[in-house]
């Protein structure tokens, strides 16, 4: 049966009066320009990614909504407002479902199951077959020009719910069991989809029980502000792949597209609205452009300096190379002459030369020594050297260390101090590295304290094994502890005590206890106040 509204006698191209409420195309058209924005853009960016594909589709079916939408708001013709309202809640569903859908890939990055989707569809398949029925329609209100719903709203309602309160269950559990980093991506993709949904189809509902539609016209931007959360984690967690240019095109045409509102908005409130949404979307995409365009610069700069990096390590390596097979071999080369003439290979030689080859034998030993601090330093950083962990007792470790630098100690005029546990002190660790460690701050406590005292301690701090090694030498300034323990890094005036001094020592001293799970670090009171080092290292149970 035709029946015939009064119809708005200043409507335009089937969509535009002001009969309609004042809001009507700004809350409606607004929406749709975002969505669609975003969805055609990350769509044709991402064409083979399963979220921009649900984006894309939902964007559409979203659109299509705001159009009916509006033609049911403005046309007079019963047939063509029964036709529209019978499949305009099937589309909502679509929408809302398809948000849930949408949120699964999305944080998941991958399909839902074949068990949840036939689900989805099955309770839309049941929608589908009732809308021809009266059970959907069973009537129209003329003086209101709109259909009289029937029982099926109820399932309407019901859908809804279940799909929002699915969602809500899903992200709650996502947030949950998310780590740091994408737990925020989470939570700021939840506050985006639950606003949509609770707006959207709070709205709806509520519009349709209390038959006061003109709520829907606030719910309805609960979809930019979905928009606004998507885009920021495109930005923000690199979500999908939209570089400057796309943004940029997204940013000014949405400006073009609401600034094309003004032509046939008659209506002051609403050129007042979109006045206001139009200078917002210019100062936020001039940000947001600005933001990316950095973000992008900033990026390329990594990507130049990580080549260069690349570089600089083959060379480092080259350098390795030439230091392990040739310096390396040259000290060696050398050392076995001096070691032969003192032991009478080449015969008798007289107590000046002897004094001479003792110098030279002990000056290659040092430079072997160095270059092995160095070529093991830089196996440490890579992650080269194995350590076989075993049950160790550190005070034995610490008191053969003592024997080997007593004779040295005593050379400079210094004494050893004890301030050592009896009994076994025992840790987790490799003998051989663990005795590199140790050494190393023992022989530093020897190298930088030109007379006085070397205190060397070792007891059990609760779980904790603690050795330290205190001297009355030349103490470190604040500006020298921010080099200490770093690769290269000394003091500024060290070599004048040491000029030997490389200042791998304690960069490798750092990274055999870090290898040990434990911690090293250095107090001091100040230039010539003397200084104490500190290993900690769990204690086995």
């Amino acid at each position: 049966m035709f029946l015939f509204c009064e119809a708005w006698p200043d409507l335009k191209f089937f969509l535009f009066t002001s009969y309609v409420p004042h809001i009507l195309y700004y809350s409606h058209f607004l929406p749709m320009v975002v969505v669609l924005l975003l969805g055609v853009y990350v769509y044709i960016k991402n064409r083979r990614n399963l979220p921009a594909t649900i984006l894309f589709l939902i964007s559409i079916l979203f659109s299509v909504w705001i159009i009916i939408d509006i033609l049911l708001w403005t046309q007079p013709d019963s047939r063509l407002v029964m036709s529209l309202w019978s499949i305009i809640n099937l589309l909502e569903m679509l929408v809302t479902s398809g948000t849930l859908y949408f949120s699964y890939a999305f944080l998941e990055k991958k399909d839902a199951s074949n068990r949840s989707k036939f689900i989805i569809i099955a309770l839309l398949s049941i929608f589908i077959f009732l809308i021809p029925m009266k059970l959907n329609l069973p009537g129209f209100d003329i003086p209101n020009c709109e259909a009289i719903q029937g029982s099926l709203i109820y399932y309407f309602y019901f859908l809804e719910i279940l799909f929002f309160l699915w969602l809500s269950v899903y992200l709650t559990k996502k947030i949950i069991i998310s780590k740091i980093e994408e737990r925020k991506k989470t939570v700021y993709f939840s506050i985006g989809a639950v606003c949509f949904l609770l707006s959207f189809s709070g709205a709806n509902i509520v519009g349709s029980i209390t038959e006061h539609w003109e709520i829907l016209q606030y719910g309805l931007f609960g979809m930019p502000v979905f928009m606004a959360f998507l885009v920021y984690l495109i930005i923000r967690f690199k979500a999908f792949n939209i570089k400057l240019l796309a943004t940029q095109a997204l940013v000014w045409g949405l400006a073009i597209l609401i600034g094309a509102q003004f032509f046939f908005i008659k209506i002051t409130l609403n050129m007042v609205l979109n006045g206001v949404t139009f200078v917002g979307v210019i100062i936020f995409g001039y940000l947001l452009i600005r933001s990316v365009k950095k973000e992008v610069q900033q990026k390329e700069e990594l990507a130049k300096l990580n080549l260069d990096l690349q570089k600089l390590i083959k060379e480092r390596e080259s350098l390795m190379h030439l230091i392990n097979h040739k310096v390396k071999g040259a000290f060696t080369h050398s050392k076995y002459i001096f070691a032969e003439m003192l032991d009478g290979t080449f015969g008798a030689i007289s107590p000046e030369l002897k004094k001479m080859a003792a110098n030279g034998l002990e000056s290659d030993n040092i430079g072997i020594n160095t270059v092995d601090l160095v070529l093991n330093a830089t196996n440490m950083q890579k992650g080269l050297i194995k350590y076989d962990l075993k049950t160790t007792d550190l005070n034995e470790i610490v008191q053969k260390v003592l024997v080997d630098k007593t004779i040295q100690a005593e050379a400079r005029g210094l004494k050893f101090k004890k301030e050592i546990k009896a009994g076994k002190l025992c840790v987790s660790a490799d003998s051989f590295w663990i005795k590199e460690a140790i050494n190393n701050l023992i022989d530093n406590a020897i190298k930088y304290t030109q007379a006085g005292t070397i205190t060397v301690g070792l007891k059990k701090v609760k779980e904790k094994i603690l050795f330290s090694v205190k001297d009355t030498g030349v103490g470190i300034t604040e500006e020298d502890k921010k080099n200490l323990f770093t690769e290269g890094g000394r003091g500024k005036d060290s070599v004048k005590i040491n000029v030997d001094s490389t200042g791998y020592g304690l960069y490798s001293a750092k990274k055999i206890v870090e290898a040990h799970q434990g911690r090293v670090w250095a107090e001091s009171a100040g230039e010539g106040k003397g200084s104490t080092f500190y290993i900690e290292l769990t204690a086995c149970k």
